[in-house]
């Protein structure tokens, strides 16, 4: 018989990969709006992720929609341990659409939907940030039930990783910004992307570090001999690609960096992997503990198997119809 839960593992492990790539970008322009120009440079950075930003986060519902779907008991335990980080995240999102649209049909109030396009990407990605430190951190679980308080998911290491994702999302923002914008938007953008390298590379090494303090269990992966021999590619692989992108920096290509941050970002999610593998809820719940029936799990990917090939198409085709460079009228 197939081991349908290693599938839907994967399938919504590869949700949230897909949400980092799609989606990191465009939240990472709002946290670095308020240093751009008023005017042209602002309208051409929105018009740089108007054609896609919100199919963007088709991936968010995929993998939030997944989790339910194939793994309720995760979903019923990790929702009441993390329900202001992720009600802050849904809120942010809300105020970030509504501004998004309402700078362009209101604007004697453009000013105000300027700050809250900021404000709704920056509360978003912390949050998201603090949700991935705190679920690392470990959750408590009695028999088959949230057995921690409410502000357990407070603590100096989700701080760090929530910073940490406004560090990298904004790198990834500068860089889109590179690929698709000219002239001084595009020196600007370079400019940023330069300094928020150097910062990520200490964030992530910060967070690896203080990740192996959390649980013996990451230790035991990261370090035990044979196995380390393997995981110091992760972090060997990280200075490769650091340097490769500065590399692609420095000689001024213009989507080159971009896919060299994204690298680094797919690093960062094959450490995590590493560290929970195969555990849903860390050290707490595998994922075959908390997987729904077979039955269940069978049903649903009859209409995964369906929808994420057209989803992706569909999107493959957004991106290449809205390829080039992008002006602050749209793109040609």
């Amino acid at each position: 018989m197939i081991d349908l839960t290693v599938i839907w593992a994967a399938i919504i492990g590869f949700a949230i990969v897909a949400y980092v790539i799609m989606d990191g970008f465009d939240l990472g322009i709002g946290i670095l709006f308020p240093l751009f120009a008023v005017g042209k440079d602002r309208d051409r950075a929105m018009n740089s992720i108007a054609p896609v930003w919100d199919g963007n986060e088709t991936w968010l519902v995929l993998g939030g929609g997944g989790l339910l779907a194939a793994f309720p008991l995760a979903y019923a335990i990790i929702l009441p341990a993390l329900y202001a980080p992720l009600i802050a995240m849904l809120l942010g999102l809300v105020l970030r659409g509504v501004a998004f649209e309402f700078r362009w049909r209101d604007p004697a109030h453009r000013a105000l939907w300027d700050r809250a396009f900021f404000v709704g990407s920056t509360v978003a990605t912390f949050a998201q940030g603090i949700t991935l430190g705190a679920l690392l951190q470990g959750i408590s679980v009695e028999g088959r039930a949230y057995a921690g308080g409410w502000w357990d998911w407070l603590t100096p290491f989700s701080l760090l990783t929530g910073a940490g994702l406004l560090v990298g999302y904004a790198l990834l923002g500068a860089c889109w910004l590179n690929w698709k914008t000219d002239e001084a938007l595009q020196r600007q953008a370079v400019t940023y992307a330069g300094r928020l390298g150097v910062l990520l590379l200490l964030v992530i090494g910060a967070v690896s570090l203080a990740t192996l303090t959390l649980e013996a269990g990451y230790q035991q992966r990261w370090l035990a001999w044979p196995g380390v021999l393997a995981t110091a590619q992760v972090p060997l692989a990280t200075l490769i690609v650091t340097a490769l992108f500065y590399r692609s920096l420095s000689a001024r290509r213009d989507a080159q960096p971009f896919f060299w941050a994204l690298a680094l970002f797919m690093l960062c999610l094959l450490g995590l992997g590493i560290s929970i593998w195969p555990y849903v809820i860390p050290a707490r719940v595998t994922i075959w503990e908390a997987a729904a029936p077979y039955r269940s799990q069978l049903f649903m990917l009859v209409g995964a198997g369906l929808l994420v090939p057209v989803i992706l198409a569909y999107t493959a085709w957004a991106y290449w119809v809205f390829r080039g460079k992008v002006g602050h009228d749209g793109y040609h």
